[in-house]
């Protein structure tokens, strides 16, 4: 599967026919018919690589959605966000532009999802008109997971843009322009589209499809569900402009908690993942096993020479060396005030947070305001990239910490703290691996109530998933993106000019390199830490720890976010898609 999107995609083939009838000539009806393919287990097949060949595409989630959307959080920045002007960072900072030149062509990202969209329709339609899917497993399981891809194509679109153009039937000539549906038209289709597909999927291992992370299984699309649950019971930027929760009362929040609740509880009963090490999950990934049933859920698979994870979201190399041939990394890393969020024993940070970078093979401390998800690292690779300007590895688009998490949330909503606790305690013991004391004191204070329970969930998906892409969305839906962002700003400046909880904090670090020559050991990052202690301790070398540079026009947390980011909480379609859309598309009520 990691070569998928090398294949020949016959749906691919489907979907350019379907859009160009009137240029070229029709093909014989024996080479594409799609009364044999979508009867045919072997040709169906086709229809999932072309759907992840749209994922894989130059401007799509390689090298624009996964390194846009999600930044600028509490927990993630775009490290250069001081080019506040910058298009790239006004895809981050609240502040974008329709004719960004990021994001504003033809082929960018929009149309790829859309794409992708369009013939996961086409496959739909042919697998439930030729596919017997009530007789033939290996159709029924090909028809769960387009659903499935489908669904996240959609919510992806969501998340992006907001409220976008319902598309579930194959473009027809009446259907070729539509103006944005609302989203809970879309939501309530997902919903019901994943009930079905974990219906037809099967479990992870349990049958030689579903070995593999890189294709989806009956656990993947009940966890699918539980998040578009949780986003469609939550606020969001509506058409109108405002923020609040939908008015469709199947779609209250009580309802939704408990779709995910039981989705999630499903997969938790079924035995089929397991948590693994912090840092193993990691390894893991980087080392591209892609087995199925352990920590990782469904993968994005690239091609060796496809997906820019490590080369915009990993560890910097700053010269190519024996880990890497490319020297790149690092375009996006943590927000600096979560270096100071963890708990001192919490083995999360150090896998989660890098405050280095490598520079001739050998580990070099950065600045405050340039820090590294260590989630993805090429010296945790078991293969050297060559490749200039991809590296190939998959993009990790859902673990079983994210259901254990979203179990925790869910069931505190509906049946309180007790019944909730058991599932963040599984979270926080293996954050702290052997500390049950540490532990039990913080199960016990995060227990009294339901709202210091929700607090704390909404504290830990942050400790757990920074650097996944997945905390605006959540911040969105719990209605807290401009106070958490405003929290985070304030923090920030607090940081810098060592004030608040940050006022021991020594203003340098102090390091050397360690016997290997390779790796960097650093005082002065953890609370506790002084000035003193690290000028006595006769390392080689030290630096002053902070977000300014020189030529500074805006601080960071000043460039954290132009507007309010409430009232940009989407990106706009941009001026391409709407001058092609006759005149069916627009952005009004978005702060532009």
């Amino acid at each position: 599967m990691k070569k998928i999107i090398n294949i020949l995609l016959i749906i691919a083939g489907l979907t350019f026919v379907s859009s160009c009838k009137d240029t070229l000539d029709a093909p014989t009806q024996s080479s594409l018919d799609e009364s044999v393919i979508f009867s045919t287990p072997s040709l169906a097949e086709g229809a999932i690589a072309g759907i992840i060949q749209s994922f894989g595409e130059t401007n799509s989630y390689r090298g624009r959605f996964l390194v846009y959307y999600g930044i600028n959080t509490d927990a993630e920045v775009y490290n250069s966000l001081k080019s506040v002007g910058d298009d790239k960072a006004r895809l981050s900072n609240y502040n974008t532009n329709v004719n960004n030149g990021q994001m504003n062509t033809a082929d960018n990202v929009w149309a790829k999802l859309y794409e992708g969209v369009e013939r996961a329709n086409l496959a739909v339609r042919g697998l439930r008109t030729y596919g017997k899917v009530q007789s033939n497993p290996q159709l029924a399981q090909i028809l769960g997971e387009i659903l499935t891809l489908r669904a996240v194509l959609y919510s992806d679109l969501i998340k992006g843009w907001g409220d976008v153009p319902a598309r579930f039937e194959p473009i027809a000539a009446e259907t070729m322009y539509l103006p944005r549906s609302d989203r809970d038209v879309i939501y309530k289709q997902l919903l019901a589209d994943l009930d079905e597909a974990a219906t037809l999927l099967p479990w992870p291992n349990e049958t030689s499809v579903t070995t593999s992370v890189e294709r989806v299984n009956k656990a993947f699309a009940k966890g699918l569900r539980a998040r578009l649950a949780l986003a469609a019971g939550g606020y969001a930027q509506r058409l109108d402009g405002t923020v609040r929760l939908s008015s469709d009362p199947d779609l209250a929040p009580d309802k939704m908690y408990a779709i995910a609740k039981k989705e999630c509880l499903d997969i938790i009963n079924s035995g089929t993942l397991k948590l693994l090490g912090f840092e193993e999950v990691f390894r893991t990934l980087n080392q591209e096993t892609g087995k199925a049933g352990l920590e990782s859920m469904w993968e994005i698979p690239f091609s060796e020479g496809r997906g820019r994870v490590i080369f915009d979201l990993g560890v910097k190399h700053t010269t190519t060396d024996k880990y890497t041939g490319q020297n790149k990394g690092g375009t996006n890393g943590p927000n600096p005030v979560m270096l100071y969020e963890y708990d001192k024993d919490d083995v999360r940070r150090d896998v989660s947070i890098v405050p280095y970078e490598w520079t001739n093979g050998v580990q070099v401390p950065t600045n405050l305001n340039k820090l590294y998800f260590g989630k993805y690292r090429y010296e945790w690779m078991k293969r050297v990239v060559t490749s200039t300007n991809d590296d190939g590895l998959n993009w990790m688009y859902m673990r079983y910490a994210d259901v254990i998490l979203m179990a925790a949330e869910s069931i505190n909503e509906i049946d309180g703290p007790a019944a909730a606790a058991p599932y963040l305690r599984m979270i926080r013991e293996r954050a702290f691996p052997g500390n049950t004391q540490k532990v039990d004191q913080f199960m016990a204070q995060v227990a009294a109530s339901k709202t210091t329970f929700f607090n704390a969930i909404v504290d830990e998906r942050a400790l757990e998933f920074t650097g996944e892409m997945l905390r605006k969305a959540d911040l969105i839906r719990w209605n807290l993106l401009s106070t958490k962002l405003t929290e985070a700003k304030n923090k920030l400046q607090q940081l810098e000019n060592r004030q608040g909880i940050y006022a021991s904090l020594p203003s340098k670090i102090y390091y050397r390199t360690k016997a290997d020559g390779e790796s960097v050991e650093i005082y002065g990052l953890n609370f506790g830490d002084t000035d003193a202690i690290g000028a006595s301790l006769g390392y080689t070398s030290n630096k002053t720890w902070t977000m300014t540079s020189s030529g500074d026009v805006v601080t960071f947390w000043d460039a954290l976010f132009v507007k309010n980011p409430d009232a940009q909480q989407v990106w706009p379609i941009w001026q391409v898609f709407l001058d092609s859309s006759n005149k069916m598309l627009d952005n009004k009520n978005l702060n532009l």
